[in-house]
C-alpha cells in the first residue's frame, strides 16, 4: 500500500473482488466486510483514510449475491500539506465559467443572474461588463474522506488548506476574443494539469470555443469537458450539443474519445480512464442555478489523480532551482512579491537566487524572504508547485512578466534570436520574412520579427518550416524543446524551439539595437 500511494502520489484505488487476473469473481457480504476491515487497518497503519467509490453486484456461479467494491485509500505525503491539482477553466464568452467555479468554490447555487461570480472578479470594469479580463485564481478542497471544503464552512483559504487533504486550484482564464492573449498565456505559463472547456447547451460550439479547443490539442493538455445551463434549453438542444461536441471530438485532428457522463458510477470510471489515456474525454451535463448533475463533478474532481507520476517529479526536484516570474505584486509591510510556478528544483525560505534577464541581459541577486502556497505559509517549494515569494526591497521595476529565478550555479543562456519549427495553423496570405508576431514560450511573451525560412521563400496554412526569429525589444531565457505558439491578427501557429543563439549579458545591448 505504501508502494502503491507513493506511485499514485497520495492516492491509489482498490478493487475488491477482483481476481489478479481480472475475473470479476465478487465477494459474499461477510468476506467483503472482512476484507474492508483489513484494508482499513492497513490504510490506519500508513496514516491513510479509505473511501468506498463504488459498489456493484457480480453474476457468478453461486447461489449468494457477491459485490466488487472500488475503495479509494488517501494519504497526503509526509513532505506535502496536500496533493496539488490544477485545472484552466476555458470556453467561450459567457458560457458561465466564473459562474460554475463561484458556485463550486462558495457552496451556493447561482441565482441566474450571476450573483456567484462577483466575488471572482478583479477588477470594476469585470463586475460592470460580467466579462473575465485577468487571470483569477480559485481553490476547491476535498478531505480525506472526499467530503468538499470549500467558502460555504470555511472562512479564509488558510482554514480550506488546513481541512484539506486534495486541493484542486482552478484557473480562470477570460473568454472574450480581445483578451486571448491573457488566456494563451494563462495556459502557457501556469502548466495546468488539466483543462475544463465549458460549453452552453442553448449556444453549441460558438465563438472562441474551437479556438480554445485548439490551443488544449496544440498545447498537449488533457482536457474534459461541461455543458452547462442545462437548465436554460430542452432536453432535445442539450441532446443536439453534446451530440456536435461528440462529432467535434472524432473528427481527425482530436482524435478523441468522448464519454458522457450521467450517473455517478459514470463519474468514478472517467476519472480512472481520464488519468491512464489522454485521448478519453469526459462531457458532463450541468446547471450552476438548479445545481443539476454537479455533484458528478465532484466526484470526478475528488477522484481525479495526479497526471504526473512521482518519478518525473523527484527528476525535476534534482535539478537546480528554476522559477517562472508569472505575477509581480508590490504588498504594504512585506514589499515586493512574485508569483509563479517552480518548474525544476527546490526552493526554500532564505535561498540566494538570480533574476532576469534584465534589458540589458544581466541577471541581479536576490533573497527569498518567505513562501506562500494557496495564501498559506509554506517553508520549501518543490518542482511543479505554483507559490508566491517575497522579496522583501527589491526594486519592482527591475522586474517584469516573463523572468525567471534560478541558482547561481546554473549560469544561464539568455537570446534575443533562436530558431524554431513551426506549423502554420491559418494565415490568410502568405507568411514570409520581416513578419512579426506575439510570441508565447511558456512564461515568456514577446514581438518578434521572423528573420528566415529555412529552405523556403514563403508558408502558406498547413506549412511546416523551420523558422528563425529575433525579439525585438529584450534577450529572454528560452530553452531547446520548449513549446511555442505564436499569433498575429488571425495568423496562428504552434511548434517548438530548436536552436537558441546564446548570447552574453554584455553584448545583450548590441544585439538588441540599444
Amino acid at each position: 500500500m505504501k508502494w502503491r500511494l507513493q506511485e499514485g502520489r497520495g492516492e491509489a484505488v482498490y478493487q475488491i473482488g477482483v481476481e489478479d487476473n481480472g475475473l470479476l469473481v465478487g465477494l459474499a457480504e461477510e468476506e467483503m466486510r472482512a476484507s474492508l476491515k483489513t484494508l482499513h487497518r492497513m490504510a490506519e497503519k500508513v496514516g491513510a483514510d479509505i473511501t468506498v467509490l463504488r459498489e456493484r453486484e457480480v453474476d457468478y456461479d453461486s447461489d449468494m449475491p457477491r459485490k466488487i467494491t472500488e475503495v479509494l485509500v488517501r494519504k497526503v505525503p509526509d513532505n506535502q500539506q496536500f496533493l496539488d491539482l490544477r485545472v484552466a477553466v476555458l470556453g467561450n464568452v459567457d458560457s458561465g465559467k466564473s459562474t460554475l467555479l463561484g458556485v463550486l468554490t462558495q457552496g451556493e447555487l447561482d441565482n441566474g443572474r450571476g450573483r456567484a461570480r462577483l466575488n471572482l472578479f478583479r477588477h470594476l470594469h469585470e463586475i460592470q461588463s460580467g466579462r473575465t479580463s485577468s487571470i483569477s485564481f480559485e481553490i476547491l478542497g476535498f478531505n480525506s474522506k472526499g467530503e468538499v471544503v470549500n467558502y460555504s464552512d470555511s472562512r479564509t483559504a488558510e482554514e480550506i488548506c488546513e481541512s484539506s487533504s486534495k486541493m484542486i486550484t482552478f484557473i480562470d482564464l477570460a473568454g472574450h476574443h480581445k483578451y486571448l492573449h491573457t488566456t494563451i498565456f494563462g495556459l502557457t505559463s501556469y502548466c495546468p494539469d488539466c483543462a475544463l472547456l465549458l460549453v452552453s447547451a442553448n449556444t453549441g460550439i460558438a465563438g472562441t470555443t474551437r479556438e480554445h479547443l485548439g490551443l488544449a490539442l496544440a498545447l498537449k493538455v488533457p482536457f474534459f469537458i461541461v455543458v452547462s445551463k442545462v437548465d436554460l434549453c430542452a432536453k432535445t438542444t442539450v441532446e443536439r450539443t453534446v451530440r456536435q461536441l461528440e462529432r467535434v471530438l472524432k473528427q481527425p485532428g482530436c482524435h478523441k474519445v468522448p464519454m458522457l457522463v450521467t450517473s455517478e458510477d459514470d463519474a468514478v470510471t472517467a476519472a480512472q480512464q481520464f488519468a491512464q489515456s489522454p485521448n478519453v474525454t469526459p462531457i458532463f451535463t450541468l446547471s450552476s442555478v438548479s445545481g443539476e448533475s454537479l455533484d458528478l463533478l465532484k466526484v470526478f474532481l475528488n477522484i481525479l489523480p495526479p497526471l504526473t507520476n512521482s518519478k518525473e517529479q523527484e527528476e525535476l526536484m534534482q535539478q537546480l532551482t528554476e522559477f517562472q516570474v508569472d505575477e509581480i505584486y508590490t504588498v504594504p509591510e512585506v514589499g515586493t512579491v512574485v508569483g509563479g510556478t517552480l518548474s525544476s528544483g527546490i526552493c526554500r525560505e532564505g535561498d540566494r537566487l538570480v533574476v532576469g534577464p534584465a534589458d540589458d541581459g544581466r541577471f541581479l541577486e536576490l533573497r527569498v524572504c518567505s513562501i506562500q502556497r494557496n495564501r498559506s505559509a509554506c517553508r520549501v517549494l518543490r518542482a511543479g508547485q505554483a507559490a508566491t515569494l517575497a522579496l522583501g526591497d527589491f526594486d519592482r521595476a527591475l522586474l517584469r512578466k516573463g523572468m525567471v529565478m534560478v541558482s547561481p550555479e546554473m549560469n544561464p543562456t539568455i537570446c534575443s534570436v533562436f530558431e524554431a519549427e513551426i506549423v502554420l495553423l491559418f494565415h490568410a496570405t502568405t507568411f514570409r520574412r520581416g513578419f512579426q508576431v506575439t510570441v508565447h514560450v511558456g512564461n515568456v511573451r514577446q514581438t518578434a520579427v521572423v528573420e528566415k525560412i529555412h529552405a523556403k521563400d514563403k508558408l502558406r496554412t498547413g506549412e511546416k518550416a523551420v523558422v528563425r526569429f529575433r525579439f525585438l525589444k529584450h534577450p529572454e531565457y528560452l530553452k531547446v524543446g520548449a513549446k511555442l505558439l505564436f499569433r498575429e491578427g488571425v495568423t496562428k501557429g504552434i511548434g517548438h524551439v530548436t536552436d537558441v543563439q546564446a548570447i552574453a549579458a554584455g553584448e545583450a545591448q548590441a544585439n538588441m539595437g540599444f
